[in-house]
């Protein structure tokens, strides 16, 4: 084969050709002891490779839900922001105000048909033309315009999604679907605007049809760039095939959600006229949906899972339109609430139980009464999570005379629901829990300094709470392997479930079989709870390129499910097992190093507690204890060491180590450290915020609204910045001194630089 005559020894140490060992073939215990080491080796080998592959999935996730969280902290701004901003813009609400507290529509159906046929088309447009109803060669014309990249004109966008509200209105919340006979119903779990794997799923099991019949199990929107062709698609197919096309309801189907993980900005992107219109309609469409389906009476589909309270029944009579988001208890609800107990001015605050709101001059709150204290489920203003942490106190309490202004942050703990507080302290303090009948924190004013929530009457919460409870579980919930219902700390919402309550729940429905979506799962689905929950995931690629399988489901009248996975990737097949463990690695790395970086400061801090001697090193216990205290991710910290950090000769860790691969984009010397590390961290969030105030999506605002909400925002956290060296920002960054801020050079300003990123692609 022209590779040369190899070349060995014997075991006198004389060499031999190929042609001598021809002659003379090794004994056969030679030639097994060979095979073993090999077979040792490949195990080895592919050990590691699954080991790096398991702690690069646990960061991935751990960053996921840790985000969901920070989405819980941004709602509650969001509700602090629309009771205490003053509104620079005369002309109406901000969309915010729209999105947040919407009023009752003033149109009727058949005015607001008219007024969306009255739009004009230009006749330069070359996507698709519908009219209604539709028929397969609107659907098909669709389906050929995305894959050219052709947009869908907003004036269609409108009428579809009018159409799509007028006939969820007229569905259940939950739908009873019977399996055809000879024929299958196909399940898929999230897309998370993937259109590529939408198609993949069309083009492999078929299209939406009679004879074709699908349930996608929510989640169709955020993370993706083509979520708004999604549910252009879906809702399209809806409309053709309404027996044959079920669309339930998942958490993402969510306008608070929407703002933080980017369907609301693609919207505004990509329709910049009417992207208001179409942002509030979809908020109508999404309320609509339906929240569960079940097949033949035995299998139940919803979106997250359920818990120990869930009722069917009770599901079945609520208003579902009425939970416009799970991140918001319904306003009525609250009238409800009644402060019995007088406020307790003066007493020190417990240093064993702060909530996160405590920080930011809120009350402190015991722990959870009746609920056993987990060894992870400590004092915080919510049950135990690695991730549950109080963010405010990392810079200290906020005055005294803005504690009016401030909500509550914390968590409904009940077993059958719960929204946690975002994360939050880094410090190494217990946490609390508060008590199961408090209703969310974006909507329960508290008294000052009231350090207990015992003096809230102990009665039974309006029928809108326990609607809003019961929708909250089956979209957020998560499954456990331990017995019993717990609030799920791990997200912030809804519940675990263990295999008890699945069993409980499927007999008193007289069913066999749970299938739920919710979560990532590197084959696309996953079996638990001894095969009565089924995990189906239909985004392949999720995390980063080769990080996971889609799949869907096919069941027919044996209801026995058949599993179809597959993966959407130009590259992936190119590369080797090796090369897209690399891949995914690398790019959870990058993310750790981007967390260690926004906090800087307390880890410095905390480290330099250890390093009594001042030697710049301290020992690996010490090291992964301060890292988990502060970042709470709940992950393999001393495997992630030889990544994240250097070790010292006598084989200690120089702790700076870990800051030395990243540094700041393009400095602004106006900016203290202080005040430019609260922006590396707030940095996802103010994005959204200054995206919602620049309402022509043109990337400038105005110095006085980034003054205003700049200020809201650190008296929400309770983050101390003076005046002067907000207005000294505002200046130093309007660069052509017009009285405008070009936001996306701000930002860009504020974001993380991987150096050995940036030395690659000098070199290259």
């Amino acid at each position: 084969m022209g590779c040369g005559t190899s070349v060995t020894t014997d075991n006198k140490g004389r060499r031999l050709t190929t042609d001598e060992m021809a002659k003379n073939p090794p004994s056969p215990a030679l030639a097994m002891k060979a095979a073993i080491l090999i077979q040792r080796w490949y195990r080895r080998y592919i050990a590691r490779l699954e080991m790096r592959q398991r702690y690069t999935w646990n960061i991935f996730q751990s960053i996921e839900y840790a985000g969901e969280q920070d989405q819980l902290q941004l709602s509650s701004f969001f509700s602090f922001m629309l009771d205490n901003f003053t509104q620079l813009n005369e002309n109406g609400p901000d969309l915010i105000s729209h999105l947040l507290d919407p009023v009752v529509d003033p149109w009727s159906d058949r005015e607001r048909q008219t007024k969306y046929e009255q739009i004009t088309v230009p006749e330069s447009y070359s996507g698709p033309h519908l009219t209604f109803p539709l028929t397969v060669s609107h659907t098909n014309a669709l389906l050929s315009a995305f894959k050219e990249q052709q947009p869908l004109h907003g004036r269609y966008m409108l009428q579809l999604l009018h159409q799509t509200k007028k006939l969820l209105k007229q569905m259940p919340n939950v739908i009873h679907l019977s399996t055809p006979y000879a024929k299958e119903i196909t399940i898929c779990g999230d897309l998370h605007g993937r259109l590529d794997d939408l198609l993949l799923i069309f083009y492999k099991n078929g299209l939406p049809s009679a004879e074709t019949p699908y349930v996608f199990n929510g989640d169709f929107v955020d993370r993706g760039k083509k979520s708004v062709e999604i549910i252009i698609l879906l809702f399209a197919y809806l409309l053709l095939y309404p027996d044959h096309m079920t669309l339930n309801r998942g958490n993402h189907e969510d306008h608070i959600m929407n703002l933080r993980y980017g369907f609301t900005k693609e919207v505004m992107q990509k329709y910049k006229t009417h992207g208001r219109d179409i942002l509030l309609l979809v908020q109508d469409v999404f309320s609509l949906l339906p929240i569960a389906t079940v097949i033949d009476n035995k299998v139940l589909i919803v979106h997250g899972g359920i818990s120990d309270m869930t009722d069917l029944d009770f599901l079945s009579s609520i208003e579902r339109h009425k939970v416009k988001s799970a991140l918001r208890l319904p306003r009525r609800s609250l009238n409800h609430l009644e402060v019995t107990g007088s406020s307790r001015q003066g007493q020190p605050e417990s240093p064993r139980c702060r909530s996160r709101g405590q920080d930011h001059g809120q009350p402190e709150s015991p722990r959870c009464r009746g609920q056993p204290e987990s060894p992870r489920c400590r004092c915080r203003g919510q049950p135990e999570s690695p991730r549950c942490r109080s963010k405010g106190q990392d810079h200290g309490k906020t005055p005294k005379k803005r504690r009016h202004l401030t909500r509550q942050g914390s968590c409904s703990s009940s077993s059958s629901s719960s929204l946690c507080s975002p994360r939050g302290s880094s410090r190494l303090t217990p946490r609390c829990c508060l008590s199961p009948s408090m209703p969310s924190p974006t909507d329960a004013l508290q008294v000052p300094f009231l350090d207990s929530f015992t003096a809230l009457p102990v009665r039974q919460p309006p029928r809108e709470e326990l609607e809003w409870k019961q929708v909250v579980d089956l979209l957020w919930s998560d499954p456990k392997s331990q017995p019993g219902c717990s609030p799920n700390t791990f997200r912030g919402g809804g519940s675990y479930f263990g295999p008890d309550v699945t069993s409980r729940l499927l007999e008193r429905h007289g069913m066999s079989l749970l299938i739920r979506s919710h979560e990532c799962k590197q084959e696309g689905y996953e079996l638990c709870h001894d095969g009565q929950v089924i995990t189906i995931f239909s985004a392949s690629n999720y995390y980063e390129e080769g990080s996971n399988r889609g799949a869907y489901i096919k069941l027919g009248r044996e209801l026995v499910p058949r599993f179809f996975q597959y993966q959407v990737s130009r590259n992936t097949r190119k590369l080797t097992l090796t090369q897209r463990v690399n891949v995914a690695e690398g790019s959870a790395v990058r993310a750790v190093q981007e967390k260690l970086f926004a906090h800087r400061s307390e880890l410095m801090a905390a480290f330099q507690h250890y390093d009594t001697s001042n030697s710049g090193c301290i020992s690996v216990s010490e090291w992964a204890l301060v890292v988990e205290s502060v970042l709470r991710l709940d992950l393999p910290w001393r495997t992630l060491r030889p990544r994240l950090a250097r070790l010292a000769p006598d084989g200690s860790i120089d702790y700076q180590s870990c800051f030395e691969d990243m540094g700041p984009g393009q400095p602004i010397p106006q900016v203290t450290p202080n005040l430019a590390e609260t922006l590396y961290r707030y940095r996802t969030d103010l994005e959204i915020i200054f995206n919602i105030m620049d309402k022509d999506h043109s990337g400038q605002i105005s110095i006085e609204e980034f003054r205003q909400t700049w200020r809201l925002f650190s008296a929400h956290l309770g983050v101390e910045v003076d005046d002067r060296a907000i207005d000294e920002l505002a200046k130093s960054i309007d660069f052509n001194k017009d009285g405008s801020i070009d936001f996306n050079e701000f930002l860009e300003a504020f974001r993380v630089v991987h150096k050995l990123d940036v030395k690659d692609q000098q070199q290259g």
